[in-house]
């Protein structure tokens, strides 16, 4: 090993960022990059002090042919230290995210257009467009409606377990291996006008679902049947648009992660691990309530409101609880 590939393993080994030995040794994060690039080499005096600080003599970083021993356990890793992400963990963390995204998106949209089914069926069956009883169509549309939801469970399960794994680039400061962030950089550059493209026409979706009903409204005027199969295109046309910005939303995200930008920042992360468990009881009790609402009045078609309204009023809440910390 020559002194490049001593001086990185022993840096890891002790579970240091470049920037944690930079720090040690009083000198740039850019001079132990160059070190470890063999791009340039320690004087004397780092090298001694490198030596005591790793707890090896200075034969073993100097002599190529020396193998590494310590005269001294190395420290544990602190629970505040970086935690190392290779280039091999950050390319497949990317690939998984990509592969998986769809599948992600396709399960938040069938969970939105679950009651679709229900809603035309019985809007039909109630105008005498089918001949159905009311039993078959209440079973039929209940049937759909939980083989949607529990296709979307099924998929939200083996997401969470398949990305289990890599759960730490949102909770842990991260310390990349060399080249990372630059590769990084260049597939989310190239990933920039799909996620643009998906995340445009998502949310012109999302505002122009509800034109089928003003268009009802406009043409046919106060008429319940073509009101409820203009909810019904409302449903299909926000699980559409939904679909894609998950979809490329989920893309994104991952880059974000792991170059430690906005919402994944080192502080960010930390006020997000201050705040879980409060997000985790609140769309709890969202969720009840939705599906509570839902199922005991049956109003399918108007109880998707909860989560808008919901959205808006977390943020809210989550000031209040990091106000309340604060106390």
């Amino acid at each position: 090993m020559i002194i490049a590939e001593k001086i990185t393993e022993l840096r890891k080994r002790n579970g240091w960022s470049q920037e944690d030995l930079a720090e040690r040794l009083q000198v740039s994060r850019q001079s132990v990059s160059k070190w470890e690039m063999s791009q340039s080499m320690p004087d004397m005096a780092k090298i001694v002090q490198m030596s005591d600080i790793f707890g090896v003599s200075t034969d073993v970083l100097l002599r190529d042919s020396e193998e590494l021993s310590f005269r001294e356990p190395v420290q544990e890793k602190s629970v505040s230290d970086p935690r190392y992400v290779s280039m091999e963990e950050a390319s497949a963390y990317m690939d998984d995210t990509e592969n998986l995204s769809g599948r992600l998106a396709a399960g938040v949209a069938m969970c939105i257009a679950s009651p679709v089914l229900l809603i035309l069926l019985e809007t039909l069956r109630e105008y005498g467009a089918i001949s159905l009883s009311e039993e078959r169509v209440t079973g039929l549309g209940l049937l759909a409606l939980f083989l949607l939801v529990g296709g979307a469970v099924a998929i939200f399960i083996l997401y969470g377990l398949r990305m289990s794994r890599y759960d730490y680039l949102e909770k842990e400061i991260i310390d990349t291996a060399y080249g990372v962030d630059g590769a990084v950089k260049d597939r989310r550059e190239r990933f920039r006008n799909t996620f643009t493209l998906r995340l445009t026409v998502g949310i012109v979706l999302c505002v122009l679902s509800v034109l089928p009903i003003f268009l009802v409204m406009a043409v046919v005027g106060d008429n319940d049947m073509y009101t409820e199969l203009g909810v019904c295109t409302l449903l299909v046309m926000v699980a559409a648009g939904v679909f894609l910005i998950v979809s490329g939303s989920v893309v994104w995200g991952s880059y974000k992660r792991l170059l430690q930008e906005e919402d994944y920042s080192p502080v960010q992360k930390a006020k997000k691990n201050d705040g879980s468990a409060v997000e985790t009881i609140y769309w709890s009790i969202v969720t009840t309530i939705y599906l509570a609402y839902s199922f005991v009045t049956g109003g399918w078609g108007r109880s998707w409101i909860i989560w808008p309204v919901a959205g808006v009023l977390f943020g809210a809440v989550e000031a209040a609880a990091g106000a309340f910390r604060k106390r």
